[in-house]
């Protein structure tokens, strides 16, 4: 039986079992390409239907540590669980605690400080144009949050993030940095993967000083829309990725 988080939860299934080593891989994956920041940030993934239950990452475990069997499983609807010995970070419980309980649509949920999409979402106007394909790639799908105040660690704060995210897979947070929604790990972590590069192009672009060449939204909205056709290349991608994780420390799937 496992007791972390919740008492007396039921031995997980193997799709649990499954999704803990994605959520694993993820964490692992961050901090190779960058990502991480210290030993904060937060990924979570919903466990039941209704995404009230959920897997979160201890608190102030590095991400490059990160093992299956780590992750602790919550209750959105128990706020006790931040009276215990091993409660989650505030701003995890806040955030994600909220996403997961109004948004049962975001199972996973990846929350990180990639230094373009940080940067992105410095800017006065931090509206991610689209320029190509990959900044094209979530035209129509990014919610965005300007009422920075500090450490999200207030219930008023997740719950402002959580109607900011709804009906988007992707929230960017001003002066702070973004969270992905999807479907699944793999999903979820493409579209981080797309959004920092999209970042990247858009902050690079405008270093230069040169007007920037915007598609259409008719254009834009097109080249959202063709993405579809590529979904199971996040899959792939996410695949192999894990398969470079098994060459250097295999501890993940632990």
């Amino acid at each position: 039986m496992m007791t972390r988080g919740l008492k007396a939860v039921p031995d997980p299934t193997d799709e649990v079992v499954a999704l803990r080593r994605d959520m694993a891989a993820a964490f692992r994956l961050c901090h190779h390409f960058g990502w991480s920041e210290s030993v904060g940030n937060h990924f979570s993934a919903a466990v039941s239907p209704d995404g009230r239950r959920f897997l979160l990452n201890p608190r102030w475990q590095h991400f490059a540590t990160i093992r299956a069997s780590d992750l602790i499983l919550l209750d959105a609807d128990d706020p006790g669980v931040m009276e215990r010995p091993d409660a989650p970070d505030p701003s995890a419980w806040t955030i994600h605690g909220a996403m997961h309980r109004m948004l049962p649509q975001a199972r996973v949920i990846l929350h990180c400080h990639a230094p373009h999409a940080v940067a992105l979402a410095c800017l006065k106007d931090p509206t991610l144009l689209p320029l190509d394909n990959n900044t094209a790639r979530f035209f129509g799908r990014i919610g965005y949050d300007l009422a920075f105040g500090g450490i999200a660690d207030a219930a008023e704060e997740g719950l402002r993030l959580a109607e900011a995210m709804k009906g988007n897979t992707v929230l960017v947070m001003a002066n702070h940095g973004v969270s992905i929604a999807g479907e699944t790990v793999a999903d979820a972590f493409e579209d981080l993967y797309f959004f920092e590069k999209a970042a990247q192009t858009l902050v690079l672009a405008r270093s230069t000083g040169q007007s920037l060449s915007v598609l259409s939204d008719d254009v834009a909205r097109a080249t959202a829309a063709g993405w579809a056709a590529y979904r199971g290349m996040g899959q792939r991608h996410f695949d192999y990725l894990k398969s470079t994780l098994d060459a250097r420390d295999p501890s993940w799937r632990e």
